[in-house]
């Protein structure tokens, strides 16, 4: 469709070489006039070359097709570059004003201004969409967020008009915030002035606002109408027209439908939750409901101004969707409250008065709900704290208000409207002309003089006090008898002046000579909806609602410029506390109470609309002036909103009451950027003076700085340089790229130092890794040899429990056949019992003989027998050891004898059968520690020595208080000494040796 959109689909080239002939920069022209001005536009447009360069502003043509000039790839294009480099382009100007702010710290506005259906809101679009890539932050989800701003928005305040299909019907200020480094980090939007009347009623070939549509089609597909008490046949009267074709395009196309799953992705992106949005469909559909609600006249008696609610199905519906009661919301509408000296008196209200009554409460409603979304979306885009604290950063504000209007009627929207735009022209007026030459005058430059059209006269005729045209209209709103045709009459009385006629023959019209040109007003209604009375009674049921949101809105004041302020938690949390039997009571209390004080409901000195925009104008003007200006002109090339079409005559127009011949010739004569010295040293010094210098703010040292930066055409007045527009940008890229320089240096030290202490701190980690792995590996070793000790000890202790049970039971059954027992069979069983005293001999002669005896031994051949159990044949040292059969033999025969005297002991104490009973039981004693003397031991001694003489190498050596002395008397002396002076002969069988290792017996 073609509206005021600017596409971004059809392919977009540009051949430089083919277009020589063309000035990017119409003040680059030798002949300049209206014509040399409208053949350079004329051509570029024919060419696809909408925009256009005045200095530092840009004119931009809407083209009424896509281009596809606005892909990621033209925002890299357009970023941090002189912008003589590429073709005008509306990215250029969102870069200049991005620069602007990180290179000075300053804020930045962007004011984009044209008549409707110029291109305004894509341009808006545009310039977010470009600052949103300039500005990369870490956080992808705030960025996405911003870009939903403006279609969310545009969905609840555009609609379509005669002129225009997507005509901005509120003013829209949005600040993009920034960090000191240029990372963006919050968003902030202003709404001012929305057209709430457009909600009750249209003018002919004009729509309703976008969103009622998109959610009567959304709900229509589907298939929730019922749920939300729509009716699927015919649509609702707010958002019905003559023609009777919005069921059938609702129906056929699926562009609205479309455009509903649109807005539910931007509640969702940028982070309504799921209960905000469904009050706020309940509350739409509500709107749509009560529009339905009709009324008729009854008389009685007494009452001949009574009415009622002839379809009370429509009243139900709006009732449960604004969960309000129907009985109340019927009685707000066709009855009212008067306190007259302390008394309530309820009277009723006709049915003009109920239409009223209705029409104003479905405004109410969609205007504050309108504030809480845009309230809603602050808060969710509002800056981090642990980012950047507000004051620190920055930001620039992009300025997208409803252009200028001339219909064939022209209400009082339009003539707000057009205050507005009056105001944004003079403001142009005074930053491009007014100061411009007023500084020239006191800094005693010789500059030529442009003349121009101002407007401020006209401004005060509307603006003044109390004499203004506003004031008069407050005024005569504030009379109960007065009506449009007073009202007019005032005008006419006191606004003497040629900007204000009066046309004869039309008693209800006024004129007003514009900037843009003569517009003719209808003041049919103009006091009604300067009051815009909302009813106490409306207040009081609308509070009463379930619906949390609702009653917010509520409850919720109103700023100074009408819009809602934010919502006092602490109230509605503690609403919310009270319990459910409890809330009926409070709602009678409540109405009660402002039927007694209804002027704590609605304030006696009301609010009227003229008062708001007032209002709405200083806020605004306050936000344009802290920053910098960039002017964007959006120029309507033809009226049919066809492509490729150049009107000669509109675009001239447009020319002359914007002021674009004017602006020409003052950008090419005189100096747009004014500096004082010390602020033009304190940026540029870097440029003629060493870093550490810190030069004074005096004309000499800003003689030097121009002088090395090698600028013409400049010129130092009293206190301040003045330059022309393309200085500025010249020493901004002198400057970037000496800091580029500055930065590189500062990058290749940083480097340095980086590796140098990475090296120290490698070296560092390296030696620490050393001293780990010497450590660990000692650790390792000592393990190690641990588990082979006692995996060697454990071996052979086995063995020798082995080779022990061997030998005792092969001497056992050596004992059980030899003659002696086979003769007297008493005497083996004499050997079977316990006898205490054969132990005894057997343990005290094993402690004097041999390491390995039994226990029983030990007490009874202490004094007998010791030379008879030294050659024991449990002395198992040498039979474990030696391997030749000679050494068993002889071993065998000292057993045998040893065993006859062992029986003959044994019958001297009368216990014959402790043999076979200890021999089959033997104790346990404590274990020494084995000696290792294989060859096996050697190697592996050789190779554990080696690698404790390398730890120990590594270690400090220790004190002499530190070593152990071993003297002759120390136990492990005299253990290792007998170790080492073993025979390791056959002779230790003749005598005994100091024993080895004490270990038990086991069986095997």
């Amino acid at each position: 469709s073609r509206h005021e959109r600017i596409h971004t689909r059809r392919p977009y080239h540009v051949d430089r070489a083919d277009k020589f002939s063309l000035d990017d920069d119409l003040v680059n022209l030798e002949v300049l006039n209206e014509d040399t001005i409208i053949h350079q536009l004329q051509k570029r447009y024919a060419d696809l070359q909408i925009y256009t360069y005045v200095g530092d502003i840009l004119i931009a043509l809407n083209p009424f097709q896509n281009l596809s000039i606005y892909s990621p790839q033209f925002s890299k294009l357009y970023h941090g570059v002189k912008r003589s480099s590429n073709p005008p382009h509306i990215f250029a100007s969102a870069d200049a004003a991005y620069q602007s702010m990180v290179t000075f710290s300053k804020d930045q506005c962007i004011i984009i201004s044209g008549e409707s259906g110029a291109g305004k809101t894509e341009s808006a679009h545009l310039i977010v969409q470009h600052l949103t890539f300039l500005g990369k932050a870490n956080n992808r989800a705030l960025r996405e967020k911003i870009l939903q701003v403006n279609p969310l928005v545009e969905a609840f305040g555009n609609a379509c008009t005669a002129i225009n299909d997507n005509s901005s019907r509120f003013g829209k200020y949005l600040e993009m915030m920034f960090t000191p480094t240029g990372a963006v980090m919050g968003a902030k939007i202003s709404e001012y002035l929305l057209e709430k009347s457009r909600v009750i009623k249209q003018a002919v070939g004009e729509k309703n606002f976008h969103i009622f549509y998109y959610i009567y089609a959304g709900l229509y597909h589907q298939k929730k109408l019922s749920e939300y008490r729509l009716p699927d046949k015919k649509p609702p009267r707010y958002i019905d027209n003559e023609t009777g074709r919005v069921m059938h395009d609702i129906v056929t196309k699926d562009s609205y439908g479309r455009q509903f799953e649109a807005i539910q992705h931007c509640f969702r992106i940028i982070g309504f939750t799921d209960e905000e949005v469904y009050s706020v469909y309940r509350i739409l559909t509500g709107i749509l409901n009560t529009g339905n609600i009709e009324f008729a006249a009854i008389s009685s008696q007494h009452q001949t101004d009574k009415s009622e609610v002839p379809n009370p199905e429509a009243l139900d519906n709006a009732a449960a969707l604004l969960s309000i009661g129907s009985e109340e919301l019927q009685e707000a509408l066709t009855s009212h409250c008067v306190v007259t000296r302390g008394e309530t008196i309820i009277r009723t209200n006709t049915v003009d008065k109920a239409a009223d009554v209705r029409d104003a409460m479905s405004k109410a409603l969609y205007g504050r709900l309108f504030s809480w979304i845009v309230n809603r979306i602050n808060t969710l885009l509002q800056p981090d704290k642990n980012i950047c604290n507000a004051e620190s950063g920055m930001n620039v504000g992009i300025l997208d208000i409803f252009g200028f209007e001339n219909f064939a009627r022209n209400s009082f929207e339009q003539l707000c409207i057009n205050i507005a735009n009056e105001q944004i022209q003079f403001y142009f007026n005074q930053h491009i002309f007014a100061l411009e030459q007023m500084e020239y005058q006191s800094e005693g430059i010789d500059a030529t003089t442009v003349e121009y059209e101002d407007n401020r006269p006209l401004l005060d005729m509307f603006l003044q006090k109390p004499m203004g045209l506003l004031s008069l209209l407050d005024e005569e709103s504030r009379f109960p008898q007065a009506t449009d045709v007073t009202l007019v009459d005032k005008f006419e009385d006191n606004l003497r002046c040629k900007y204000f006629w009066r046309p004869k023959g039309v008693e209800l019209s006024f004129g007003i000579q514009h900037y843009a040109g003569k517009v003719l007003y209808d003041a049919s209604a103009f006091l009604e909806k300067n009051r815009d009375t909302l009813p106490a009674d409306i207040v009081v049921v609308l509070r009463t609602s379930e619906n949390k949101l609702l009653q917010q809105l509520f409850s919720s004041p109103l700023t100074k410029t009408g819009n809602l302020a934010q919502a006092r938690a602490r109230v509605t949390a503690a609403s919310r506390s009270l319990p459910p039997q409890l809330s009926a009571g409070r709602i009678k209390v409540d109405t009660m109470e402002v039927m007694r004080h209804p002027e704590e409901t609605t304030n006696m000195k009301r609010q009227t609309m003229a008062s708001y925009f007032r209002y709405s104008l200083m806020d605004l003007l306050s936000k344009m002036v802290v920053g910098q200006p960039h002017f964007i002109r959006c120029i309507k090339p033809n009226d049919d909103r066809e492509a490729l079409m150049f009107s000669h005559e509109r675009v001239l127009l447009q020319l002359r009451y914007t002021g674009i011949l004017e602006t020409v010739k003052i950008r090419q004569k005189g100096y747009s950027h004014r500096i004082l010295f010390e602020e033009f040293v304190k940026r540029y010094y870097y440029l003629a003076f060493k870093a550490h210098e810190t030069p004074l703010g005096s004309r000499e040292n800003c003689l030097a700085i121009l002088e090395k930066s090698k600028l013409d055409n400049w010129i130092l007045g009293k206190t301040k340089v003045f330059l022309k527009y393309y200085h500025i940008e010249q020493l901004n890229l002198f400057l970037r790229e000496v800091i580029g320089r500055v930065v590189v240096m500062q990058a290749y030290i940083k480097g340095w130092l980086g590796a140098r202490r990475y090296k120290k701190v490698k070296d560092k980690r390296e030696n620490s890794a050393i001293t780990i792995q010497s450590a660990w590996r000692g650790y390792e070793a000592r393990r190690k040899y641990k588990e082979i000790r006692n995996r060697r000890t454990d071996a052979a202790i086995h063995i020798q429990a082995a080779f022990r049970g061997y030998i005792v039971r092969k001497n056992y059954a050596r004992l059980k056949t030899s003659p002696e027992c086979v003769a007297d069979p008493q005497l083996t069983s004499s050997c079977s019992t316990s006898d205490f005293g054969c132990e005894e001999d057997w343990q005290q002669t094993s402690n004097q003989s041999s390491p390995v005896v039994p226990d029983f031994l030990n007490k009874q051949t202490k004094k007998n027998n010791l030379d008879e159990i030294s050659a024991s044949p449990f002395i198992l040292k040498h039979s474990f050891e030696t391997n030749d059969s000679q050494s068993v033999s002889q071993s065998q025969t000292v057993a045998d004898h040893q065993l006859s005297s062992l029986l003959t002991s044994c019958k001297k104490g009368g216990s014959e059968n402790c043999l076979e009973q200890k021999l089959r039981t033997p104790r346990r004693r404590c274990q020494q520690p084995k000696m290792l003397n294989s060859p096996e031991d050697n190697m592996y001694y050789n190779q554990l020595n080696g690698t404790l003489e390398y730890q120990g190498s590594k270690r400090k050596p220790r004190k002499l208080g530190q070593i152990k002395v071993l003297d002759g008397e120390d136990e492990y002396y005299e253990s290792l000494s007998a170790v080492e002076s073993t025979p390791e002969d056959d002779s230790f069988l003749s005598s005994p040796s100091p024993p080895t290792r004490d270990v038990s017996f086991s069986q095997s």
